[in-house]
């Protein structure tokens, strides 16, 4: 007789405002595999897997574990049946330290004192064991994206949990990162830990998983055998048409400058030390430069210092022409657009509404605005053309609150309002993080566009296939510094993995 599943999840349907999330969706996980849960934005993945975490309840449909009916009310349920969840947002407390937070609501405390050097122990053994480096000292509002995702995967292995479910865990990682993780999964495996793995690459579920189930607005798709398929085949299962995975363009035709960079220097947040030493380059019209580099070597503040985020302590910034150093309020408002890298702390307010969203940086204009009063029949006309050219999902439209979008959605909405601003200057910051390969194709023709209408591209990206297939010049950044100029014409992955790693500089 064969051994029970560690989870089954049978008949599953949750229904939202306006929305079934899961239309009898059933799944099953094997003891000691990798299960890979496949879909686009807004297909139901993570609704799927927050009804397993107890975030949601189901309406209909009954959750087993290792054979027998389970209730998960919430998530301390789940943590007392083994299961750990790493979530594509994070939840973390901003003003805790990274170690305060894997322990948190597992502390070992003695005479009402809290032990942390036990805890400490533990976390460091993990950090050292899985290579996911962390400094358990440092408040997690002051460290970086791929780091507050190491902390929420320390998280969840501090638990000892069993059933491990990771909700899109390399949207924010290097691809060095991304090959170490999946030894990891792959290492969990073979120790008998059953993982769910939400993704919309390809390439990695085609390597680590041995199974995957495909979802589509909601229901279920199928399951297969990863070895019995092929990428394009799951992208045909998820989208239900082909997906065009290489990016066709013309070549660039470079003109004016619009930004000029020279010198530019913006201190860390984290350390005494500056992010960004020295740094010089220019961005022209019509053409995509892309910013590449492992993550922590000085990207995000570059970015902060040329949106005015964070002031830039050295150096000078040029924006067509004019110095605007010491101007951050008018970058935004004339001739830059931003799609930033943290799309909830700076992409979006969340509790607005979505076409409140849409129109956060133009809704004192005429169309939007008359005698101080909101014009809401234009807004909600606005907002319903980008919905509708972007393909932003969500359950009551334009009148949904942002907060309960699919992250992929969220990201939709931020581009959609961000590109239709038709600024001179366009930074762009991981712009297809959490998106499915439908979504991606059509950004990266957007950015094209974009580029071929005259806007100047500042492309920000810690995926190299992205780099190499959008990217018009390469520069590499490295410890704070640029130290290499590419044609991605005339190099290789692995020549850009070697700038990256600071084996070569001086291009």
């Amino acid at each position: 007789m064969d051994a029970p599943y560690a989870i089954e999840m049978l008949h599953i349907t949750k229904r939202f405002p306006g929305i079934v999330a899961n239309d009898d969706i059933t799944l099953q996980l094997k003891k000691g595999e990798i299960h890979a849960l496949l879909g686009e934005n807004g297909a139901g993945k993570s609704t799927l897997m927050s009804v397993l975490f107890g975030l949601y309840q189901a309406e209909e449909g009954v959750i087993k574990k290792d054979g027998r009916e389970v209730k998960i009310h919430n998530p301390n349920d789940a943590n007392a049946l083994g299961i750990g969840m790493v979530h594509q947002h994070f939840k973390l407390v901003q003003c805790f330290s990274v170690l305060d937070n894997i322990i948190l609501g597992v502390e070992t405390t003695k005479g009402g004192f809290l032990q942390k050097e036990e805890a400490r122990k533990k976390v460091m053994a993990l950090s050292d064991r899985y290579g996911l480096k962390v400094d358990p000292d440092a408040k997690v509002e002051d460290i970086t994206v791929g780091m507050q995702q190491r902390t929420e995967i320390l998280k969840m292995l501090y638990r000892d949990n069993e059933i491990l479910i990771f909700d899109e865990p390399t949207a924010v990682l290097t691809p060095q990162e991304i090959e170490d993780l999946m030894q990891i999964m792959k290492g969990l495996a073979r120790e008998g830990k059953s993982i769910m793995f939400i993704s919309h690459k390809l390439n990695e579920i085609m390597e680590v998983a041995d199974r995957c189930t495909v979802l589509r607005k909601g229901k279920c798709m199928g399951t297969v055998n990863i070895k019995d398929t092929s990428e394009q085949e799951l992208s045909r299962m998820m989208v239900g048409r082909d997906v065009q995975l290489v990016v066709d363009k013309a070549p660039a035709s470079p003109k004016e400058t619009v930004l000029h960079v020279e010198n530019l220097v913006v201190p860390s947040r984290m350390h005494k030390n500056n992010a960004v030493r020295g740094v010089s380059f220019d961005v022209h019209a019509g053409e995509i430069v892309c910013i590449a580099g492992i993550d922590g070597n000085g990207q995000t503040e570059l970015v902060y210092g040329i949106t005015g985020l964070e002031p830039a302590t050295g150096g000078k910034i040029e924006l067509c022409g004019r110095d605007i150093t010491k101007e951050p309020i008018r970058r935004r408002s004339q001739n830059m657009a931003h799609i930033p890298e943290d799309r909830h702390k700076h992409g979006l307010i969340l509790d607005y509404s979505l076409e409140y969203n849409m129109i956060l940086e133009r809704y004192w204009e005429p169309e939007f605005v008359h005698a101080g009063f909101l014009r809401r029949g234009n807004i909600r006309a606005y907002a319903n053309r980008l919905i509708q050219e972007y393909d932003v999902r969500s359950s009551e439209g334009a009148a949904t609150i942002v907060r309960g979008m699919s992250g992929g959605n969220q990201q939709k909405a931020i581009i959609a309002r961000e590109m239709d601003l038709n600024r001179k200057l366009l930074v762009a910051v991981q712009p297809t993080r959490g998106l499915d390969v439908g979504a991606i194709e059509y950004i990266h023709r957007q950015l094209i566009a974009a580029r071929d209408r005259g806007t100047a591209v500042l492309l920000v990206s810690l995926e190299l296939e992205e780099v190499m297939n959008v990217a018009d010049r390469i520069l590499v950044m490295y410890e704070g510094e640029i130290v290499g100029s590419l044609d991605p014409k005339k190099t290789t992955t692995e020549e850009l993995g070697l700038y990256m790693a600071g084996a070569k500089k001086g291009a």
